[in-house]
């Protein structure tokens, strides 16, 4: 039996909550045949403890740890340095990445250098801890793979997804050149992005995740609703359609893609925590 997992989501997001709780979310999703999902932070100093109560509570939900750029600014995140991210990160069995973190310079809710800062300290972070980094990319692209290039040169373990993919396809060649996935949200599924769905079809097979990025960017046919993790089928099945396979058949292949970049997700998920 085919199954999905949703790689990136926001069950404690406010904007969430009017359609259901975070359990009643995770429910709905396994019904739907949604697996599993990551739960993605974005302020240290606010949410690793209501992540880690819902990944306690539900066997195949994760979470992540990290400074959503929006934040980067935050007197109350700026205080979180290289070691303590580490720290972190290492507290809790089900904490499988480091992100949402990297620029955003479509918004201006954080400085540039406050963000490339901190972009910088969750690189380290990764390095030292061998988790995967979860990169949010907008309007940031080149300033974004110089600094992937400028952490990164000459280590091994540097991994990580280029979350909510959306940019161009220069940034896609060079997110994969450096070994790095792209994960395709709802925005796949709009009726304006052949640009994007021709980047998916190009993207090697073993190298793409799906999401949600719940409550933000549902799916046709839902895209003026509150998205949520079951709808991570509708974007399996326009990726399906890319590639000349079934739904099913993508399900199976980027919840592989998954575990493949997410090892902390598959040891969990074998040992049955």
């Amino acid at each position: 039996m085919a199954f999905y997992i949703d790689s990136h989501c926001h069950l404690n997001s406010r904007n969430i909550e009017k359609i259901g709780d975070p359990d009643a979310l995770v429910a709905r999703a396994n019904a739907a045949g949604v697996a599993g999902m990551v739960t993605i932070c974005c302020r240290m100093s606010e949410e690793p403890p209501v992540l880690k109560a819902i990944a306690d509570r539900n066997r195949n939900v994760w979470l992540t740890v990290g400074t959503h750029p929006h934040d980067a600014s935050n007197p109350a995140e700026k205080v979180f340095n290289t070691d303590q991210i580490v720290e972190m990160a290492r507290s809790h069995p089900k904490i499988v990445g480091i992100g949402e973190c990297g620029l955003d310079y479509f918004y201006h809710h954080s400085t540039p250098e406050d963000q490339a800062e901190g972009f910088r300290r969750h690189i380290r972070a990764c390095i030292e801890t061998g988790l995967p980094i979860v990169v949010h990319a907008r309007d940031a692209d080149q300033d974004v793979i110089k600094i992937l290039k400028e952490e990164g040169a000459g280590v091994k373990n540097l991994t990580g997804v280029m979350h909510c993919f959306s940019s161009s396809a220069w940034m896609a060649e060079e997110a994969l050149a450096f070994g790095f996935y792209l994960s395709f949200s709802g925005i796949v599924t709009f009726k304006n992005a052949d640009a994007l769905r021709d980047i998916a079809k190009n993207t090697p097979k073993d190298k793409f995740l799906i999401e949600t990025d719940a409550p933000y960017l549902a799916p046709e046919p839902f895209r003026k609703n509150t998205n949520e993790p079951a709808l991570v089928i509708n974007t399996a099945t326009v990726l399906g359609d890319l590639h000349n396979m079934t739904r099913d058949e993508i399900g199976t292949l980027t919840a592989n893609n998954f575990f493949n970049l997410f090892t902390r997700a598959k040891d969990t998920w074998l040992a049955g925590a």
